[in-house]
């Protein structure tokens, strides 16, 4: 595996694992304006892109958008690997926290946040719809 920052070329099979991995996916021009911006890294693994982690930042803070992995290449690591890796791009662009929302019922991904350093902090009611949900808020302190 290998993973990259978010190019131009990685676009239409991003927004292709958005359709296949969230109820309100991300578009291809979505995807087209984090270009250049926050911290956007994508797995390519045997030609292919496997999935990718968003994070946009506001000064010394880094707000996780989204983590998708396709589901051919789930169970492999991959979403461990972006978290990883973001977390530590964060660090060297001495973010001081990094933070993300995650549905409640979703106890896969916060196993994943939880091994990755990222602690609840708070909820968000009824944060998600499609069924409406509460967000557990996850942070990890880089300082």
């Amino acid at each position: 595996m290998n993973i990259v920052v978010m190019q131009e070329r990685h676009l239409a099979a991003l927004a292709e694992i958005e359709r296949a991995c969230f109820h309100a996916p991300w578009s291809e021009n979505m995807l087209r304006e984090e270009l250049g911006k926050g911290i956007f890294l994508v797995a390519e693994q045997d030609g292919r892109t496997a999935g990718y982690v968003g994070c946009q930042t506001v000064l010394d803070e880094g707000y996780i958008t989204n983590v998708a992995v396709s589901p051919d290449f789930r169970r492999q690591g991959i979403a461990r690997a972006l978290i990883a890796e973001l977390t530590a791009k964060a660090g060297e662009n001495k973010l001081a926290f990094v933070t993300l929302e995650v549905r409640e019922s979703n106890a896969p991904a916060i196993a994943l946040y939880t091994g990755a350093g990222f602690a609840p902090v708070g909820k968000r009611k009824n944060f998600y719809s499609n069924p409406t949900e509460n967000a557990v808020l996850m942070t990890i302190s880089l300082i």
